[in-house]
């Protein structure tokens, strides 16, 4: 078990699957899932440009790969480790999955579905809830979005 000041080095790994995301012109999130012994079980970069998909968020594509891994579509005691405060797509995703605890980097005020705007995966209606640990390199985590999103504005002027 990773204990809350641990979480870095895991958010390290995930920042790396978003930036090879961005390689593809895909919004630069990253996602890993790591089983109860912190181990990762699979990862996932944003692959909604490359693969035509809007449904190919990095936290449902690193979900759906876990549990083709473990066999299994439910991920109790998994921790879903992602650079940016899950949509509500994923929210829903990660309580469907019954994941154990979610650590994410960046808030996004605009669609996130866990602090910002919504609190989905802790809803007390839903039959699971989620630990949540925010936070996490926070300011690397947006730098990299407000980057790629400045790089993006800045050849349409």
């Amino acid at each position: 078990m990773i204990g809350s000041q641990d979480w870095r080095r895991p958010m390290e790994l995930a920042l790396e699957q978003a930036t090879i995301a961005a390689t593809h012109q895909d919004v630069p999130i990253g996602a890993i899932v790591l089983d109860q012994r912190g181990r990762a079980v699979s990862s996932a970069g944003n692959e909604r440009e490359l693969a035509g998909d809007p449904t190919a968020h990095a936290e449902v594509l690193a979900i759906r790969r876990a549990a083709e891994t473990i066999g299994s579509c439910r991920l109790d005691g998994h921790t879903l480790v992602v650079t940016l405060e899950p949509c509500t797509m994923c929210a829903g995703a990660l309580v469907l999955a019954r994941i154990g605890r979610l650590v994410f980097g960046a808030y996004d005020p605009k669609a996130g579905a866990i602090a910002s705007l919504w609190d989905v995966v802790r809803d007390p209606r839903l039959n699971h809830r989620v630990e949540v640990v925010g936070g996490i390199l926070e300011e690397r985590c947006g730098d990299l979005i407000r980057d790629f999103f400045a790089t993006r504005r800045d050849a349409d002027a």
